[in-house]
């Protein structure tokens, strides 16, 4: 005679298993909602994030690995990977980048449309890792403001997730005038970039 099984041994509640994106700060009434625009945005932008990756070597097989459905990136809202700059807002730059390479990676930076962020996936990106040689670029800052670095030769699926959530943690935190400022305007030009 086969035996029961029995499903779901310890019972859990539902709210506490299910990650809810919370309202942003307002004042609540009967009826009504009121907030600033920038928390709106941002609650927005930081949900949508549509990433560009940029990969040359092992730390995109990574990036795939994480796209795939163990990892499942989507659920962060960047499952729309482009690969068009001009429709993009994070570029993941993944894997050794040659110096040749470099003004490649700054073009496709430039290409995209403000607002922009850049992540530097594997300790390549971050710093040039084990190719300390004439060749390769010792970190794409060199090239491109970078806002989260995520290190690691390769960098585990679980640690490029991180770096997504804390770029959505800035995204989310950042203010519309931010752009606009002399501080973001001279970070740009100490890279050459008007």
């Amino acid at each position: 005679m086969p035996r029961p099984v029995a499903y779901n041994l310890i019972q859990k509640k539902l709210e506490s298993d299910i990650s809810i994106v919370g309202a942003p700060e307002g004042h609540p009434g009967e009826g009504f909602f009121a907030t600033s625009l920038n928390n709106v945005i941002g609650l927005a932008r930081k949900n949508s994030i549509w990433p560009l990756p940029f990969a040359t070597s092992c730390c995109g097989i990574e990036f795939m690995a994480t796209m795939g459905s163990h990892y499942d990136l989507a659920r962060f809202g960047s499952e729309r990977v482009g690969f068009s700059p001009r429709q993009c807002d994070l570029l993941m730059v993944m894997g050794t980048i040659a110096k040749k390479m470099g003004p490649v990676v700054k073009q496709v930076y430039l290409q995209m449309a403000e607002p922009r962020w850049v992540m530097a996936i594997g300790a390549c990106a971050c710093s040039g890792g084990i190719f300390d040689t004439y060749s390769v670029l010792q970190g794409i800052d060199q090239v491109v403001p970078v806002d989260v670095y995520v290190p690691g030769c390769p960098p585990r699926p679980e640690a490029i997730i991180d770096g997504l959530i804390r770029i959505q943690d800035l995204v989310g935190k950042e203010s519309l005038r931010r752009r606009n400022g002399d501080e973001y305007k001279a970070l740009l030009e100490s890279y050459g970039i008007q």
